[in-house]
């Protein structure tokens, strides 16, 4: 087996772990917020507390898959022309 067919078929089965991660759970943790909603501050004496809410999220803590996303503006294309 040659190096570039070895290359395919890893780069192929990525693809598709993700195409069924995406199927599978649509919506992922917030990269800013880490799934929380808010951000995490610290007082002056070094304590941990709730800061403001996540403005990337809306405080859900959720935000949509990059490739979901694509697949939803993909369908909405595609509908919007059949029709």
């Amino acid at each position: 087996m040659t190096l570039a067919l070895l290359a395919i078929t890893l780069l192929f089965a990525v693809t598709l772990c993700y195409v069924a991660v995406c199927t599978a759970s649509p919506f992922g943790n917030c990269r800013k917020c880490r799934g929380w909603g808010f951000e995490m501050k610290t007082d002056r004496k070094g304590r941990m507390k709730r800061g403001k809410d996540c403005r990337r999220c809306n405080a859900t803590g959720k935000r949509i898959r990059i490739g979901r996303w694509l697949y939803n503006r993909w369908a909405r294309i595609y509908r919007a022309g059949a029709s």
